[in-house]
């Protein structure tokens, strides 16, 4: 009687690690299935059902326990201190918050000192990243020079270092002139161009939302007509030159009327929200709590409900966590006085899944915001579940509670709007390119 051959494994390499007992979400292809994920070289090499309780001999075992398995988030907007503001934030600091909060690739702006306007800045911050950050780390280089929206950056020269996208920072251009110009040298490289949108002589000193609450604190107010005025311009400008343009952080109803209407028109737009304006509203600052003060400012409920509205129907791009880091002797300060800005690089997640665990919006769209759109305006190969992809993997526990403590954050600033608030969906794992970054190796706290 003739034998029966045995079946061959095939051979897995020694790094090789397979994730088992896993709920698999692809916000792309929209999977959403109990299965597994096998990864090789820094690549998902398989992915399905029938890994579920199945490994590869060889293979390392990671063991889900049921939890979510999603592609690491891409945050488009991380401001970081370095060069020249380290003790704000570091390029390693920033990562280790990144990788905590299931962030596998941040942007990192060029608001720094120096400003990121030159190719040897470019390549310091990339080669400062490659030795000490632990996550994936892009460059956007200053649309202009200096940041100060009067001559336009070497855009050709920037790109060419390896900027993947020119913004002006914190600041719109005003000068619509140079606007025009830099969209137009941006399109004939292929370049983003990434814009802030408040027309600053009408905000004025404004330092929270115009209305009735602005007035009973007594404090003044910018109006969310200066966000619609500076992005319809920039829109017209962007249909003018057929350059690629993101409005960086919308805030209001009003603005995501001409997105709609530019997409209509099938202009290169796209635009994104801050997970701040998404969960926060103006009532939030309630007795001048200075963590609350951002730009633009945090409006009212109606627009916050728009803004999440937008997530859902596809009208809004992206989702950022705006990472800010502010030291204490700028926060604290009477409101009208003190900086803007927010740490959220640990809390974008979380903060995020509040607005799905509220039923205020399906899980795909949400999670679609952090990973696979950013991945497509910007050209990257992440944020996808799928062979051939990079293993920048990100295990979720969907069901456990935690409460944001700010003296246990990873970042050097502790300017969280989120302190002491409630939160469920702890990051189990971190994974950039099939290593592991989270939890850490070390017990050295902050970087």
């Amino acid at each position: 009687m003739p034998s029966t051959p045995k079946k061959t494994l095939r051979a897995v390499p020694i790094d090789a690690t397979v994730l088992i007992n896993a709920r698999l979400v692809d916000p792309e292809t929209k999977r959403d299935e109990q299965g597994g994920l096998l990864i090789e070289n820094g690549m998902i090499a398989d992915l399905g059902p029938h890994l579920r309780r199945n490994a590869p001999e060889g293979a390392k075992v990671i063991d889900c326990r049921g939890h979510l398995v999603i592609p690491g988030l891409i945050d488009m907007q991380v401001f970081t201190g370095e060069p020249g503001l380290e003790h704000r934030e570091t390029l390693a600091s920033a990562s280790r918050a990144a990788a905590s909060g299931g962030v596998t690739t941040m942007i990192c702006m060029p608001t720094t000192d120096p400003v990121i306007d030159d190719m040897a800045l470019v390549d310091f911050v990339q080669r400062r990243a490659r030795d000490t950050a632990l996550v994936n780390v892009h460059t956007m280089a200053a649309l202009t020079k200096g940041l100060k929206g009067d001559e336009m950056s070497e855009i050709g020269l920037l790109v060419g270092a390896g900027a993947i996208a020119l913004s002006n920072g914190r600041r719109s251009v005003a000068n619509a002139g140079v606007m025009r110009r830099a969209l137009t040298y941006a399109r004939d490289f292929g370049a983003l161009v990434v814009s802030a949108t408040e027309d600053e002589p009408l905000a004025g000193a404004g330092v929270m939302n115009e209305g009735e609450v602005s007035a009973r604190l007594g404090l003044p107010g910018s109006p969310a007509t200066a966000e619609v005025i500076a992005l319809e311009r920039d829109l017209r400008l962007a249909e003018l030159t057929g350059g690629r343009y993101h409005a960086a952080q919308l805030s209001c109803g009003e603005a995501l009327g001409a997105i709609a209407a530019a997409k209509a028109r099938k202009l290169a737009v796209t635009c994104g929200v801050t997970v701040n304006h998404l969960t926060l509203n103006e009532n939030d600052i309630g007795s001048y709590r200075t963590y609350f003060k951002l730009r633009p400012p945090l409006r009212g409920e109606a627009d916050r409900k728009a803004m999440v509205a937008g997530i859902a129907d596809g009208t809004v791009d992206v989702i950022v966590s705006s990472h800010d880091p502010q030291g204490t002797d700028g926060k604290r300060r009477p409101f009208a006085e003190a900086a803007y800005g927010a740490i959220g690089l640990e809390t974008l997640l979380p903060a995020a899944l509040r607005l799905h665990l509220n039923g205020e919006i399906d899980l795909m769209p949400l999670l679609a915001a952090m990973t696979i759109n950013p991945a497509r305006i910007l050209g990257l190969p992440g944020g996808r579940l799928q062979k051939g992809a990079p293993a920048d993997i990100v295990v979720i526990d969907m069901e456990a509670p935690f409460m944001v403590d700010k003296t246990k954050m990873h970042s050097r600033s502790r300017n969280t709007p989120f302190d002491e608030a409630r939160m469920q969906g702890i990051v189990k794992y971190t994974m950039v390119a099939g290593k592991l970054v989270y939890p850490f190796k070390d017990d050295l706290g902050h970087a």
